[in-house]
């Protein structure tokens, strides 16, 4: 029987270690008087990450968003810009507020991420850049990827919003390309309430990302870039210091209601799965289910299902960015040339997924689903 009166139950929900672990951090920012700006906490998270990342060089930053924007500024890419429909539109939007125009291309039916030979077809004169997205921390086929930016001397940009800790072949997803950037929101594996990094290939390339989140300084009086304000403050690191050291029960926890989903879907007709590569490391960010023309109730009526039973499912994502009213009306954001990613938008669905989901609530939302699966099967 399906509970009629629970408690809401979001898709994620940030992981917040114990108070009292946070105390210290807090004491030790008020004591120093030293709140943003490089601070102490700031620098060794910069250390700490880019130890546990397996990479060389990261800036930090006060958001994903403004690290994407300065990304690109970093790399003073202009003209067309590669890039998927199917991603949070904060993608489209740093190119947008860069000036640079963005040429979408579709999808890849499996990764759900950029479709390589959709990438090439779409390579203009004006191309400078190719700027993909690992979906679902699924990372994106790099190898041919940096063979087309190779071939056409093209820039590599990845947003890897969702990618924390993924690695491919023993290899961290964020060497590749000229440069990654993460997103640090308190939706993601990985939070610092707020946040991003930028990571990048080499110490002058990161003193210049350094500088322009810092609106371009390098020193008190000199001002070499029309930088911005993106810089993380103090209190954000610190709690990014002591999220790093929960990430091994994050991640088991994820892994833990990832499998309980599969179980029970697995074999569930007119529902298919999102499978990652086996040389690919997981950190379970999303759990999106496709529901398919074969299941017994469309996509939105089982969303309205789960919300129904204060389930905050999300159709993620949907709509494309191609679709909302500042994209559509550019030549490639046509139905016509996103037919893989316009079917997938109106298929997926993403369920909760976060360390602190109880087993109960879970089990809530695997009935529903089912319940859908088997309702109309019965009824003929």
């Amino acid at each position: 029987m399906i509970d009629s009166k629970p408690t809401f139950t979001p898709v994620t929900q940030p992981f917040l270690p114990p108070l009292d672990e946070f105390r210290p951090y807090l004491e030790e920012i008020w004591r120093r008087k030293w709140v943003t700006n490089n601070g102490m906490f700031h620098r060794q998270l910069e250390e700490q990450l880019c130890e546990y990342l397996g990479v060389e060089h990261l800036s930090l930053f006060a958001n994903g968003t403004l690290a994407l924007i300065t990304a690109l500024q970093a790399m003073k890419i202009t003209g067309e810009v590669i890039t998927t429909p199917f991603s949070f539109v904060a993608t489209t939007h740093a190119l947008h507020w860069n000036g640079i125009k963005p040429v979408f291309a579709d999808i890849d039916r499996v990764s759900m991420n950029l479709d390589p030979e959709k990438i090439e077809a779409a390579i203009t004169p004006q191309t400078t850049a190719i700027l993909p997205v690992h979906v679902y921390a699924n990372p994106c086929d790099v190898d041919r990827i940096e063979t087309i930016a190779d071939t056409y001397g093209l820039r590599v940009i990845y947003d890897a919003a969702h990618a924390f800790g993924v690695r491919i072949r023993g290899r961290s997803i964020l060497e590749y390309g000229d440069m990654s950037v993460l997103s640090f929101h308190g939706t993601k594996v990985f939070n610092t309430f707020e946040g991003g990094a930028i990571i990048c290939r080499d110490a002058k390339t990161k003193r210049r990302i350094d500088n322009l989140k810092n609106f371009g300084f390098v020193d008190e009086t000199t001002v070499v870039a029309p930088g911005i304000n993106g810089k993380m403050n103090e209190v954000q690191a610190a709690f990014g210091l002591l999220q790093l050291k929960h990430m091994d029960h994050v991640n088991t926890e994820r892994a833990r209601i990832d499998e309980r989903y599969r179980k029970a879907f697995r074999n569930v007709r007119g529902l298919a799965l999102h499978e990652v590569p086996e040389h690919c490391t997981r950190n379970y960010a999303y759990f999106p289910l496709l529901v398919t023309p074969e299941f017994p109730v469309s996509r939105d009526d089982l969303y309205e299902e789960l919300r129904a039973h204060q389930i905050a499912a999300r159709r993620y994502f949907y709509p494309l960015i191609s679709e909302f009213p500042m994209y559509r009306g550019l030549p490639s954001s046509g139905e016509h040339n996103l037919p893989v990613a316009t079917a997938l938008s109106r298929q997926v669905l993403c369920l909760p997924i976060f360390p602190d989901l109880e087993e109960s609530a879970q089990e809530q939302i695997i009935e529903i689903v089912l319940s859908c699966a088997w309702r109309n099967r019965c009824a003929s």
